[in-house]
């Protein structure tokens, strides 16, 4: 095909491709009629699919990466060409359109020119003679065009440091042009050179005129990525921010009404509202995340938002639930205290779980979470709603339900074990249901993941009032089955000979304190011969857990020290020349980088180490039994059995092997050393707090 194509590509090319990119008649009655349809349609996903200007770019950038040796210095020079023509002519003479496409290829093509020498070392010359002077050009769309390509090259590395500051200060200047496209041009451009912003001094003069021209421009036209480059701005400035956070959710939230209220009969305009929404709700995320110091915040802000989350946690909000929940779980996570407002929105979470929203479940865990965790007594205390028997009856719906996959339900057995946790010594007659519900699902429980976290709550009703639990399972004859099948779970190894099961540090943790709790029921309660295998399997998982938490503690060091050398990434950078005499044909570097890949990965899955079982965020949510000690907790158990029951510690003594008894010494070893670690805090603590009252 190439072949046949070749003798006619330089007609193609220069007198096809190349008018289709130049801006025309139709673009220009549209930029003075109808701006706001002129920006739509360049920055819309679907028209792009009908485009023959973006059909013309595809054309180019594809040429250029399979046959670039041939067509590339080619074309490059034919651009350079228009550039020196347009430079030399008079004023009213110059071809603008024709600078326009010039300006449109060289940003398309950005990727190949940022990889490829002698461009490579000439495109900050390039920017500064051809670029740069369109900024005050007496036509807007070459301004646009001009905002535009130098966003595309924010991130090269610039020799002199003025020629980057001269660009953005141009760039923001373009916010406050005549002309609505090339504003919202120059808000594109503007994020390109805030994540490449080295040093943010250039910026915080102007950072409050920034955001109202921001403001002005949102309440103008609805496009994502207005509010995406606020995203980013929020996300450079952190903290920072703070003194305008609250005037920035307000201009959001009512920016996402708008996008909302957008004409519902019209399918594109729906599409661009819902995208747009989508960046004004990610845009106050972000927000709400840098302001997570500063909790006082949160309560104003909170008015402005809940009309948003009370409309949009029902059936209207399904394309943005996930959004919604995020900034609800901020809210709850964050606030001094969780408002009866917020409190509001527990029914429609709930609601919306049943109904139609179980794929959501792992976003609605956090938020609920925060309500039982964070407002406990309101939890428990309040019958208006009832909050323990709406939990209750979605959890046991939805577990009793055989046609919800396992995975979709991981997050239940979660909540049934922090109400367990939070709640302890104030909910005795949930103990009951909770537990019911929980061996019966896992009587049919497939995988594996979901059979730990329903052995979790078992774990943690064990750890909540541990002669109770045992009463209600010997009732229901089930004691010694779960007791054997969490044994046995504990046992599994993989071929690796690391734990398949309870592999997070959590999980470890929450069996620990229910096996403890269990070594800690009276001789009469437990039968003997459940003594030994227990006290084994709290050792091994005691180890385990110790292990686990070092390795843990060096990964962090190691990253940190890693921090500081990632600006070296910067300069990889990778070049598919090889691909231009022959594209079938991959150099043996790519291959080696390939098959070293590929090993790793095999490496993992042949043993089934890498799992995404093994990782959760879970791990971040807060609990109470974050304060316990598991290694004092044990030692304590065993120190007390000593002390009231001898002959009983005497027997289980005589059963443990020498590998154990190493194992029981690490033990104590390590508990002894946690003690001291403890006393140490505590003095440090204590020492510091006296300081500041003095």
């Amino acid at each position: 095909m190439y072949t046949l194509l070749q003798p006619h590509l330089d007609v193609l090319l220069f007198e096809i491709i190349f008018p289709l990119m130049c801006f025309s008649d139709d673009d220009q009655v549209l930029w003075d009629e109808d701006p706001h349809e002129y920006v739509r349609k360049g920055y819309d996903i679907i028209e792009d699919l009908y485009s023959p200007r973006t059909a013309s770019m595809d054309f180019v950038t594809e040429l250029v990466r399979k046959r670039g040796k041939d067509n590339f210095p080619k074309f490059i020079q034919f651009i350079v060409g228009i550039f020196k023509r347009y430079g030399e002519a008079p004023l009213e003479q110059k071809p603008y359109r024709q600078k326009d496409g010039a300006l449109l290829a060289v940003g398309t093509l950005c990727d190949k020119l940022r990889q490829t020498e002698p461009y490579k070392s000439e495109l900050e010359n390039m920017l500064v003679q051809h670029v740069f002077p369109e900024f005050s050009s007496p036509t807007g769309h070459l301004r646009a065009k001009a905002a535009w390509v130098a966003g595309q090259y924010a991130n090269i590395t610039f020799s002199d440091q003025t020629n980057f500051s001269k660009a953005l200060h141009c760039v923001i200047s373009g916010m406050r042009d005549p002309e609505l496209p090339v504003r919202v041009d120059s808000v594109f451009a503007l994020r390109s050179f805030i994540e490449a912003c080295k040093n943010l001094d250039e910026i915080r003069p102007v950072l409050p005129q920034l955001l109202d021209e921001f403001f002005k421009l949102m309440n103008e036209v609805e496009n994502e990525d207005l509010a995406f480059t606020l995203e980013t701005i929020v996300y450079k400035f952190g903290e920072e921010i703070s003194p305008y956070a609250l005037g920035l959710c307000q201009n959001l939230a009512s920016a996402f009404w708008k996008c909302v209220d957008t004409d519902n009969g019209d399918d594109e305009a729906d599409d661009t509202g819902a995208l747009a929404a989508v960046g004004c709700l990610r845009a106050i995320s972000t927000i709400l995340e840098s302001i997570s110091s500063l909790p006082h915040l949160y309560g104003q802000i909170e008015p402005y938002l809940l009309p948003i989350m009370r409309k949009m946690l029902t059936t209207d909000g399904q394309d943005v639930f996930e959004e919604v929940l995020e900034i609800v779980s901020y809210i709850t996570t964050f606030s001094p205290t969780i408002s009866l407002d917020m409190w509001s929105l527990w029914p429609l979470i709930m609601e919306a779980l049943v109904d139609w929203a179980i794929d959501f479940f792992p976003n609605i865990l956090v938020p609920l979470h925060n309500y039982i965790s964070r407002g406990t007594e309101h939890y428990l205390t309040c019958k208006q709603p009832d909050y323990q028997q709406s939990l209750w009856s979605v959890i046991s719906s939805l577990m009793a339900n055989k046609n919800i996959d396992d995975s979709d339900l991981e997050p239940a057995p979660k909540l049934l074990s922090i109400v367990l946790q939070t709640c302890k010594g104030q909910v005795d007659q949930c103990v009951e249901p909770y537990l019911r519900i929980t061996l019966d699902r896992l009587r049919g429980a497939e995988k594996s993941s979901f059979k730990c976290l329903l052995i979790e709550v078992v774990a943690n009703a064990f750890y909540y009032n541990a002669p109770l639990t045992l009463a209600i399972l010997q009732r229901s004859g089930f004691a010694t089955e779960i007791l054997t099948i969490w044994l046995q779970m504990l046992q599994e190894k993989k071929k690796s000979g690391a734990h398949a099961n309870f592999k997070g540090e959590h999980d470890k943790k929450v069996c620990i304190l229910g096996l403890t709790s269990i070594l800690s029921l009276p001789a009469g309660q437990l039968p003997g011969e459940v003594l030994p295998p227990v006290f084994r399997a709290l050792l091994e998982l005691l180890v385990a857990y110790k292990d686990q938490l070092a390795e843990a503690a060096k990964a962090e060091e190691e990253e940190d020290e890693e921090d500081g050398d990632d600006d070296n990434m910067d300069d990889f950078e990778t070049d598919d020349e090889d691909d231009e005499e022959n594209p079938d044909e991959t150099d043996e570097s790519t291959l080696r980088k390939l098959a070293a890949q590929a090993k790793d990965f095999r490496s993992y899955s042949d043993d089934d180490e890498f799992s995404e079982d093994d990782y959760s965020d879970d791990e971040e949510l807060d609990s109470p039994i974050d304060e316990v000690d598991p290694f004092i907790l044990f030692m304590d158990a065993v120190t007390a059995m000593q002390a009231t029951d001898s002959l009983r510690f005497q027997s289980l003594r005589q059963t443990l092997d020498p590998h154990y008894e190493g194992l029981a010494n690490n033990i104590a070893q390590h508990t002894e050393q946690r003690r001291a670690e403890i006393l140490k805090e505590q003095l440090e603590k204590q020492q510091s707090s006296t300081t500041v009252a003095s």
